[in-house]
Order: structure tokens, then sequence, then C-alpha cells
């Protein structure tokens, strides 16, 4: 399916204003793995006729990582300048593919004069199974299969977000498993605070590993995953495990893109 997808410079031009503007993130613009799932997100947006744009060159990061490894100075240069590329263009509604983009659009950028309503893609997921746009068939069965979903930090833990990602799962009449360390007890996939940008300190085992260990005691043959970190460390740790023949770890949006025949 080849379909283009529209910048908003040239909305703009052409005089239009989408309904939601697709933040694409550093991870879904570069990370080879990532970058499929920024394609899905675009083939669900492309296929229940949502009216969107992405900022393409004109976006960079939201500063997530320099916070959180403590520039705040850089944060701040990083967030205006998205900010006033933002407001130029009179935002209002944002959807993320990385939960570390969403929490620091949604919680830090309103303090800097950026004020948007922000939602994860499997917020965007939920609302459109709930207004029966997207519906599990035509694509790939899941059914009966064995998932277990992995909590990213800055969704469940960080914004409460807990629903979503299970309601997109569980149109799949699949096998939903719960890994012992879930929701508000989810354990971290190692990635976070900018921990994904350096080597981890000394200590008796990587987080990553400790979170697989945990994951293939559900014994699933998916771990859906719902941020570029998240599949990053966790799909290490399948290769470490030589699981990966047994064990797919794919996003919530890949899921949904498959099982719509997407």
């Amino acid at each position: 399916m080849e379909f283009k997808v529209p910048t908003m410079a040239e909305l703009m031009a052409a005089g239009e204003e989408p309904e939601i503007l697709f933040w694409v993130g550093c991870a879904g613009s570069y990370d080879e793995r990532a970058q499929k799932i920024t394609r899905d997100i675009c083939k669900i947006l492309h296929h229940v006729g949502i009216k969107y744009a992405v900022l393409g060159t004109e976006e960079s990061c939201t500063g997530d990582p320099a916070k959180r490894a403590g520039n705040e100075f850089l944060f701040q240069m990083q967030a205006m300048t998205n900010i006033e590329v933002l407001n130029a263009y009179n935002i209002k509604k944002i959807v993320t593919g990385c939960p570390h983009c969403f929490n620091t659009i949604k919680n830090e950028y309103p303090g800097l004069g950026g004020t948007y309503e922000v939602i994860h893609h499997t917020q965007l997921i939920q609302d459109l199974i709930n207004e029966g746009k997207l519906k599990a068939e035509g694509g790939e069965s899941f059914k009966g299969k064995k998932i277990t979903y992995h909590d990213p930090c800055y969704l469940g833990r960080g914004n409460g977000i807990y629903e979503a990602p299970r309601k997109a799962l569980e149109v799949l009449d699949a096998q939903l498993v719960e890994m012992k360390r879930c929701k508000s007890n989810g354990l971290c996939c190692g990635a976070g605070g900018a921990q994904m940008f350096k080597e981890p300190e000394k200590g008796n085992k990587d987080i990553n590993v400790e979170r697989i260990d945990e994951a293939l005691q559900t014994n699933p043959q998916v771990i859906a995953a719902g941020c570029p970190f998240c599949m990053t460390m966790l799909s290490d740790g399948i290769k470490l495990k030589d699981k990966e023949q047994e064990v797919k770890v794919l996003d919530i949006a890949e899921i949904t893109a498959r099982a719509n025949g997407l």
C-alpha cells in the first residue's frame, strides 16, 4: 500500500489544517526497527481516513534525553524550538509513537508555552476501536496466541495509561497473560532516563535481561511493546536468550496493522 505522508508545510501551503499532528520522534525517524512502527502508525491513520500530517525536517528532539541526563539548559533550548514551530502551525492535537515524546510534550511543554492535547498511539488505537473504525479483521489472526504486554514507564506509571494498550490487544481474541510485575508495579526495560545512550553501571544483571526472564516465564508467542526504547531492550534480551524464532517482539501499532491487514 503506497500513500504520501503530508508535512505541515505542505498542508499550510494548500491552506489546509490536519485533525492531528503525528509526532514521529527521534527513534521513529532514525532507528531502523522503530521506523517500521512509524510506517504502521501512518498506515492506521491513512486507513481510517484521519487527516494528519508530520513536521518532517522541522521536527527536532523533544529534549527528553537531555532533561533526564541533567542538561536542563539544552532541554529548554530544544523545547522552545519545537514549541515555536508547533504554535506557528496552530497545532491543537498531537499523537506520538513514543511515550518519552508523549510525556515531555504533554507534561513539560505547557510550562514553556506549549499547550496541546497529546495522546499516545495506543490511545489513538483504543479510540478508533471504540468508534468501530478499527476491527481486528482482514489480516493476520492472533486468535489464541499468547501475548504479554510490557508497560513502558512513561506510559504506565508516568501517566497512568494501562487500559488503552490492553484494549488494543483484547480485540484480537488472543490470550493475554500478565507478567508478575505489570501495570503500576511494572519494571523498566532499562533504557529510560537517558540510560538508552550510555553503558549500564556495574551490577549483577542487566535490567532488560531481568525483564525478558520475567516475560519468558509467561511462555508468550508475542511480547507487545508501546515504546521504541523498550522495543530495542526487549529485542536485545530475546536475541541474548536465543529465542528469536519462538518469540516476536511487536509494537501495539504493528500488531494492530497486521490484524487489520494493512
